[in-house]
């Protein structure tokens, strides 16, 4: 088959990822947008080559960072991302792992509770919250408290489709009798769940249960910070509850959280510090 690759400079790339990653934002928020960058500048000088058996360094979406071209570049985005030109958050010499998600609910999650062999200082778990008010920084997000529900007919569709599709042994989808939160991150976060049915228990660990516990209107679970709740009649499963909190893995920046200390007049040397302790902010070009 044809692969179209997409060849651009890594500053105009970057205005590409923060428009489509931050979105369009208000005035007062320039500074979450400067984090942004720096944060994708990072992520991109390090995993740069990441695909090379492909021909490629990077890909367009959540597997790397969102890019949608000049399509979703905004004023705001550019000016961030000129303002910011150069800087990267280093350490050791060598530009750091700069994870990023939408809304971490008032916690980050220690790098390797979410990706393996992720362990570094600066990608441990923090407290998000605001000292003034007592509320996580992201609390603004529409994603900081959600529920989702699914009848046991649901659920039965969602797990044939993805049990088999994330590798793990598929108990039969229809006989499922009890789902169970097994054991959590330090942060709180669900680390094991087991699916229990009457052809056996199958566990499922890490972000793979957002992929497994998909929503019933399509798309993976917000996150991993979740209490369960079943319905039951008979003895059988009428309808599954999740009732959780934030948007996406949490480890590292949190992007919401970047918004709200933003506006309460953070620079972007600062979030960045608070959300990856340790590293420096260093100017390479």
């Amino acid at each position: 088959g044809m692969t179209v690759i997409n060849v651009v400079d890594l500053e105009e790339y970057l205005a590409g990822v923060v428009g489509a990653e931050m979105g369009r934002r208000a005035p007062g928020e320039e500074e979450a947008l400067k984090a942004q960058a720096v944060a994708s500048r990072t992520y991109a000088l390090r995993n740069r080559g990441r695909w090379n058996s492909r021909g490629f360094d990077l890909v367009a979406d959540v597997n790397d960072q969102v890019y949608i071209g000049v399509a979703n570049e905004n004023p705001m985005g550019v000016a961030a991302v000129e303002a910011t030109r150069g800087q990267v958050l280093m350490q050791d010499g060598e530009p750091i792992e700069a994870f990023f998600s939408s809304t971490c609910g008032g916690r980050t999650e220690e790098g390797s509770a979410a990706f393996a062999g992720a362990r570094r200082a600066y990608l441990n778990a923090i407290d998000d919250i605001d000292p003034a008010t007592g509320k996580a920084w992201c609390a603004i997000s529409p994603r900081y408290r959600w529920t989702e529900t699914w009848t046991a007919r649901q659920l039965t569709a969602v797990l044939r489709q993805t049990l088999p599709s994330s590798g793990l042994p598929s108990v039969r989808a229809n006989d499922i009798t009890d789902i169970r939160v097994v054991d959590h991150t330090p942060s709180g976060r669900v680390a094991t769940v087991e699916l229990r049915g009457r052809g056996g228990n199958t566990r499922v660990r890490g972000q793979a249960i957002r992929r497994v516990l998909s929503m019933s209107g399509g798309g993976i679970l917000r996150s991993t910070e979740f209490e369960l709740r079943i319905d039951r009649s008979g003895g059988r499963i009428e309808r599954v509850e999740i009732s959780g909190r934030g948007n996406g893995h949490a480890v590292g920046m949190c992007q919401w959280g970047a918004v709200g200390r933003a506006r309460a007049g953070h620079d972007h040397v600062a979030i960045l510090a608070s959300y990856f302790p340790g590293a420096e902010l260093t100017r390479i070009y």
